[in-house]
């Protein structure tokens, strides 16, 4: 049995934009082998709460916690071996190779002057195969469609080999088949023991892949419990503002509009 803290635990937090709560009071954990979802409606500030569990920005109140201590007790550039963000967008400043970027992501394991191993290019060839990039390695990144620099995205932050991933819209550019893919890849990462979180739009995906959801309204207010028990028309059909309705379809349970 794991005795080390929770991969991420959020105490009393209470996060802000301007004057606007995104999250008030918010409490819970995330422990190895978890899989957290945060839904809501465009605006309810599901990015900027990410970013304050990522660490990047501060909160208003309460703590994050990264396995077990804040942010700031880590040595620094130590949290990167711990927690890895996928942020929406990868802006390309420089031109480069699938595998160059891929690389960045074993920055945090280097020291100053260091270059790369065999054994970091292997992990780095091994992420890409699993994005469905084998054979891209020397291809210039501004040749890649939206959906292939997404994947790299995604291969980049598995060569981080973090134990907590944070993921925001990773599914943005994806066809029906990588989707599936991604979402059964950090599925099997969270099987091994790491803590996954990620924000959705696809309610229907989430009931699939989530063991736990947090739900934000919008107005500060949160829902947060496992998959099952904060996915019900009444409490989806209250954050949206538009009815939907279940329908059971063998094992699942899809949501629809009314």
């Amino acid at each position: 049995m794991d005795a080390r803290p929770p991969v991420l635990a959020a105490d009393g937090l209470t996060v802000q934009v301007g004057r606007r709560d995104v999250c008030r009071d918010l409490d819970f954990t995330l422990q190895a082998g978890d899989t957290l979802v945060i839904l809501g409606r465009n605006g309810a500030g599901k990015t900027t709460l990410l970013h304050t569990l990522a660490g990047l920005r501060d909160a208003a109140r309460g703590a994050v916690l990264l396995s077990g201590q804040p942010y700031g007790a880590w040595p620094r550039g130590h949290e990167a071996c711990l927690r890895g963000l996928l942020a929406q967008s990868q802006p390309d400043f420089f031109s480069a190779t699938v595998l160059e970027t891929a690389l960045v992501g074993r920055h945090p394991y280097l020291g100053r002057w260091d270059w790369e191993s065999p054994d970091d290019e292997a992990i780095a060839l091994t992420a890409l195969a699993h994005m469905g990039l084998d054979g891209f390695a020397e291809r210039q990144v501004p040749t890649l469609s939206g959906g292939e620099r997404q994947r790299l995205a995604i291969a980049a932050l598995l060569v981080q080999q973090p134990r907590l991933y944070l993921l925001d819209e990773p599914l943005s550019h994806l066809d029906l088949h990588h989707e599936i893919t991604v979402l059964d890849h950090f599925r099997g990462l969270a099987a091994g023991g790491a803590g996954v979180a990620m924000v959705l739009h696809d309610i229907n995906l989430t009931a699939r892949y989530a063991s736990h959801v947090l739900l934000l309204d919008g107005k500060g207010g949160h829902v947060f419990g496992r998959a099952a028990e904060v996915l019900t028309t009444d409490t989806l059909s209250a954050a949206y503002g538009h009815p939907l309705r279940a329908i059971a379809d063998g094992g699942h349970t899809l949501f629809v509009p009314v």
